[in-house]
């Protein structure tokens, strides 16, 4: 399917998933230890057409934006699929069919097959308007919709149930040496002395030039990101997926870690996302049980939705820190750039300084967190760029509102 183009497209839903998609797209969020975009890559080229502000990372970064040059056959796809090697075979299915049509979800498209030449000229659409158009098309026979990201949660809750499958395509697809039974390492990646894996429940997958300190407990589905480091004593264990050049260690269980963050230090870590360049203290420490051991209830924006979830810990947005032994209560959501201490028992918004147990939330100012990013970049050698840092006074931006919830009163 060389000849294939693929537009991925984020429609009016995709800020339901802040924090997690304040600075990246949709299509970017790790969910099973893949990106959609990613995934799409090997049925053809992906081009993303996303909101605004994103555009001059993502072509930094190397993406084509919008469909402009494209050609023949294209597939378009919500950005907000979850993403699934079985999503693959299903997207196959349909392409398979021959037809142009689309696969909907009421008035959400899911995907749609078409030719080129249907798409207008302008790509100046509204996310409306571009559904509207793919809404014309015939529905394609059979086709029915695939799942997607609704809230921030369900990125943990598909996250749970696609790693397995999605560390199986990973095996087939890669170059691992199996060391033990469903232990594999990829080329420069080294496991510490006196570690003990288990893999009854799922396959451990220690990918490139990855270091596992020694006496690390893994129990799969795990998966350890290229040029990430786990530290001594860690327990990462029972679907976690460690993106790449992390920093791990304490107790991880059922969670995802994009690139570049440090959860380094003991705590422990549960059915949580974390963004990239998120740092937690030590003894940072995250709750994702109710004492009732009941279901979850998630607030967004003075809204509480039901999760259906009895363990989903925290979602927290890209650049934000926690300073040492800080607590964080069941189903919150920290914004981007902010910094925790104490006890984190509401949400959180973007770019503050959260000390609600000792009676302070303060606005964060945008310019603290462009040099914060230089200094962190520079650790990871990576060069800071002027679209790096126009990103963060965009995203500073974008979530002004939030703070004005800031001075509301404690809220259990």
């Amino acid at each position: 399917m060389s000849d294939l183009s693929i537009v991925v497209f984020e429609d009016e839903k995709v800020t339901q998933l802040y924090p997690a998609s304040v600075g990246r797209a949709a299509c970017l969020i790790g969910c099973g230890s893949f990106r959609l975009a990613d995934l799409l890559g090997t049925l053809g080229k992906v081009s993303l057409l996303v909101r605004p502000h994103l555009g001059a990372t993502l072509e930094a970064d190397g993406w084509k934006l919008g469909w402009s040059g494209v050609v023949g056959r294209v597939l378009m796809v919500n950005a907000r699929l979850v993403p699934s090697v079985d999503l693959l075979a299903e997207l196959q299915r349909w392409l398979a069919a021959g037809q142009a049509g689309v696969v909907a979800n009421g008035n959400q498209v899911i995907a749609a097959v078409l030719d080129a030449s249907a798409l207008p000229a302008t790509q100046n659409l509204s996310p409306h308007d571009l559904q509207r158009l793919l809404l014309g098309l015939p529905k394609l026979e059979g086709a029915t919709p695939w799942p997607m990201l609704d809230y921030p949660h369900d990125i943990v809750r598909y996250h749970l149930s696609s790693l397995k499958r999605n560390l199986e395509y990973r095996l087939k697809h890669g170059e691992y040496e199996q060391r033990e039974d469903g232990l594999f390492v990829a080329r420069g990646a080294k496991l510490g002395q006196y570690s003990v894996v288990d893999t009854s429940n799922g396959p451990v997958i220690i990918d490139e030039n990855a270091n596992v300190g020694p006496y690390v407990f893994l129990r799969g589905p795990v998966y350890i990101g290229p040029n990430s480091r786990v530290t001594e004593q860690a327990a990462i264990k029972d679907s976690v997926s460690l993106g790449h050049t992390t920093k791990t260690g304490g107790e991880v269980e059922g969670s995802i870690l994009e690139p570049y963050t440090n959860k380094q230090h003991h705590g422990f870590l549960g059915h949580s996302y974390l963004g990239s360049w998120v740092n937690l203290g030590a003894g940072t420490c995250n709750s994702d049980l109710k004492n009732t051991y009941g279901q979850v209830n998630m607030e967004y924006y003075g809204q509480k939705v039901a999760t259906g979830m009895q363990f989903i810990g925290c979602i927290v947005g890209d650049y934000s820190k926690s300073a040492i032994n800080t607590g964080i209560f069941t189903g919150k959501t920290i914004g981007v750039c902010s910094m925790l201490y104490g006890f984190v028992t509401t949400n959180v918004s973007s770019f503050v300084n959260y000390a609600r147990s000792f009676g302070q939330v303060t606005e964060l100012p945008v310019e603290v967190m462009v040099q914060t990013q230089a200094r962190m970049f520079l650790r990871r050698h990576v060069q800071q760029r002027p679209c790096d840092t126009k990103l963060l006074y965009d995203m500073y931006d974008l979530t002004h509102h939030e703070r004005q919830l800031a001075g509301e009163p404690l809220s259990l």
